[in-house]
């Protein structure tokens, strides 16, 4: 049995430099159908037909539930008066539903078709960016595009990551985001230039240049976001680009902190009465230690990861000892004219967080051997609530975007 998707009803609005057309193309590819039918072409009894109406928004847990089941119409959540969008039906059903959709008011569905809305067909928690993100179904306007691209944009963002990331970036990564989407500039190309500024802070580091290479590594920073909310928006991801990515994330800190002390080694032998030969090791153990936690919690505990587990493990992640806040660290330490004590305080909560990530490790095998498999605390969560606890409101609400929802 084959699956084949047909698209209808084009938008010429293009939404982060891609038409309607092509955005549905690519998150059909990514979802692993790549034949789009036109309406005369046959299909044979045993297939099945996506029809997919392009002058809506669609999120991609949606186009991935649909392909699950055959027998489906989603419907626009109005309650009034719900419109039918997209459907997963036999061949031979394909022709009267496309009419269906095509018709600004469609009769009564063929029986045996089952109604969706985005709500009911996909979960709000989205394990693999660690967020409650409720799923959209938007009409595609002109006068809604900048509000359109800014949900697309929302909706490419970690939930729980570190304080910079999460506060301070997504203004300016946006911006930028967008820039490179109109320009023709694809995830990878970022991801080279931040490999670039990674090699280049790693030198400044080593030769003593702190100021230079603080410059370079919080660029690096700055394009990790980037690339990967360029990915998301623009539907242009890769597994070449995903391990691109986070294997530059994940060797290049603990090589800066190595080329840190070094540096210092002609004027400090010691930091607060400990070698430096000790600083650096415990640095190094430290932070291989906590990515060690991380791993074996996903691969035996809980999927979505120690920071998703409990509120306090969420809270935790935005200040740990990883890459950026380790570089607010560097940055205190050099602008008051002490780079030694910014290893040392990098080593230390390098130590403390890897302390804490083991504890949590140990508790959930605990937990799972007394009280069963462990769950995510976003599961129990009501984005819809309005009286969500500060921790809540930081992971859990829904950004405050005029979609034209119900439009």
């Amino acid at each position: 049995m084959a699956i084949y998707a047909r698209i209808l009803q084009e938008s010429q609005v293009q939404l982060w430099g891609l038409s309607s057309r092509e955005r549905l193309e690519r998150m059909l590819d990514k979802a692993g159908i790549s034949t789009i039918q036109e309406s005369s072409q046959p299909v044979a009894e045993e297939d099945t037909v996506l029809l997919l109406r392009s002058d809506f928004l669609y999120d991609q847990r949606i186009i991935v539930n649909m392909l699950e089941t055959v027998g489906i119409i989603l419907e626009t959540s109005s309650a009034q008066d719900p419109q039918p969008v997209a459907a997963h039906v036999t061949g031979d059903m394909a022709d009267a539903i496309e009419s269906l959709l095509s018709d600004d008011s469609p009769g009564d569905y063929p029986e045996g078709l089952r109604r969706e809305s985005a709500e009911t067909l996909v979960p709000v928690y989205l394990k693999k960016l660690r967020k409650i993100d409720p799923p959209y179904l938007l009409p595609i306007t002109e006068e809604k595009r900048r509000s359109l691209e800014k949900r697309l944009f929302a909706g490419s963002y970690k939930g729980v990551t570190d304080l910079v990331t999460k506060w301070l970036w997504p203004v300016p990564a946006q911006w930028v985001t967008g820039v490179c989407a109109r320009n023709g500039i694809v995830p990878n190309h970022v991801t080279s230039l931040s490999l670039v500024l990674s090699i280049m802070a790693l030198y400044q580091f080593y030769v003593g240049a702190y100021a230079w290479g603080l410059v370079s590594a919080w660029l690096m920073t700055f394009l990790d976001t980037v690339d990967g909310k360029l990915a998301r928006v623009t539907i242009n991801y890769s597994p070449f680009g995903n391990i691109f990515d986070h294997g530059i994330d994940l060797i290049f800190p603990p090589l800066w902190y190595i080329a840190w002390g070094l540096s210092l080694y002609t004027m400090h032998t010691t930091i607060a009465g400990i070698s430096m030969s000790w600083i650096l090791w415990l640095t190094v153990v430290g932070y291989i230690v906590g990515r060690v936690c991380e791993g074996i919690f996903i691969r035996y505990l809980e999927s979505s990861g120690i920071f998703c587990w409990q509120p306090i493990d969420s809270c935790f992640r935005l200040i740990t000892g990883r890459r950026n806040p380790n570089l607010i660290l560097f940055t205190l330490g050099l602008l008051f004219g002490r780079p030694d004590l910014g290893l040392f305080a990098v080593c230390m909560w390098t130590v403390v967080s890897s302390l804490f990530l083991t504890h949590r490790l140990a508790s959930g095998f605990q937990f799972k051997k007394q009280s069963g498999p462990l769950r995510s605390w976003f599961l129990d969560v009501d984005p819809a609530n309005d009286q969500l606890s500060v921790y809540q409101r930081w992971f859990c609400q829904k950004p405050d975007i005029d979609t034209g929802e119900g439009n």
